[in-house]
């Protein structure tokens, strides 16, 4: 069944960072085409990062200007810029949230629901969270402009890498 939401759905491309007049534009459900400079996160690199937080270390990226994708690329075959590159589950993500949103954290990027906690954190500190289509990992790779290590290469897939992305497939959850 096709809802009014469905008709009035908004396409907005998008480049980081995203002013925070754009965030207020958006509503649930609109897809937006990503184009930046976004670093990969998973659950290891979260605790490090709280890590480094905790210890009055700067991040050597800035949140507010950038996205955080919950994803572990996956190695990148001969003649491609990126292996595949789906997100992963974001509730996982749930326990070092706010602190990053404290942070200046502006936009996450993942699959799922989040915590009704974090959901309201994200809209106290004006976040958003967008929502990539989970089985599309090859298709959302082929957005991939640029890929690093840019830390932790130990953590392999669960390393932080750095992305240039151009036109990713996302739909706002929570603004």
């Amino acid at each position: 069944m096709v809802t009014q939401h469905d008709l009035n759905m908004k396409t907005h491309r998008l480049s980081l960072p995203i002013p925070s007049e754009a965030i207020s534009r958006l509503e649930v459900g609109d897809k937006v085409l990503l184009s930046g400079e976004v670093y990969t996160a998973r659950d290891q690199a979260h605790i490090r990062m709280l890590e480094m937080i905790g210890g009055g270390d700067n991040l050597p990226f800035d949140l507010e200007k950038t996205a955080i994708f919950y994803c572990g690329p996956a190695p990148t075959p001969p003649g491609r810029v990126s292996g595949s590159i789906g997100p992963t589950t974001s509730t996982r993500m749930d326990p070092y949230t706010i602190p990053l949103l404290e942070k200046g954290l502006k936009v996450m990027i993942g699959k799922g629901e989040r915590s009704s906690e974090v959901e309201s954190a994200i809209r106290q500190y004006h976040a958003i969270y967008l929502i990539c289509v989970g089985g599309i990992s090859a298709l959302l790779a082929q957005c991939v402009v640029s890929r690093e290590t840019f830390l932790w290469p130990e953590l392999g897939a669960e390393a932080v890498y750095r992305l240039v992305v151009k036109n990713l497939p996302c739909y706002v959850s929570i603004v």
